[in-house]
């Protein structure tokens, strides 16, 4: 009997030492999920490689008026994107936050009194903010797009849509880049 209840103690720890190095194992060996690869001509890899190399990888309230367009709210009437851009290469999640916020198209007079972080501020409430985690098209993992609930209302997740993905890719190309290549060339 002692026999019997000592090989079985033997046999039950051979199979829960198996269990444990095996189970741990295999977690190791276990494939990886990977991003696909990124096209080194991606905006947001150039975004990225431009502010890491001429801002430090760090650039806090940096503000550029984006384009106009007719208010679908209000027909034969025009708004103006204003777009802050927030971004740390230390962060592990959102690295690059941009804001949009919409104003009344400005006259020539006041774009020379305003700086663009004054007529940001001027705007209050966000219309829009995308939060960006690796290079790549907009919607990868660790990318949210945000929207008001309601007109002033708090901002909640959205899903990203194509037009979503376009008006990042718009923003980013058209805007950001340009603004910080010339700032960073000693362009106001």
């Amino acid at each position: 009997m002692k026999t019997n209840a000592r090989l079985l103690g033997i046999i039950v720890g051979i199979v829960l030492t198996l269990l444990v190095w095996g189970g741990g194992a295999t977690g190791r060996l276990g494939a990886k999920d990977k991003n696909p690869p990124v096209n080194p001509n991606d905006p947001t890899v150039r975004l990225y490689n431009l502010l890491d190399s001429k801002y430090s990888g760090k650039l806090e309230d940096f503000c550029v008026l984006a384009d106009t367009f007719n208010d679908p709210k209000n027909p034969g009437q025009s708004q103006q994107h204003i777009l802050r851009l927030d971004y740390s290469k230390d962060r592990g999640f959102g690295k690059l936050l941009i804001y949009v916020r919409t104003v009344a198209p400005l006259t020539p007079e006041q774009l020379k009194s305003y700086s663009p972080k004054q007529i940001y501020d001027f705007a209050e409430t966000d219309s829009a903010k995308f939060t960006k985690t690796d290079p790549g098209s907009f919607g990868r993992p660790g990318d949210v797009y945000f929207e008001p609930a309601s007109e002033g209302g708090p901002m909640k997740t959205v899903s990203v849509t194509p037009e979503v993905e376009a008006q990042y890719d718009h923003f980013v190309t058209q805007y950001i880049l340009p603004a910080l290549e010339k700032k960073a060339e000693g362009g106001n």
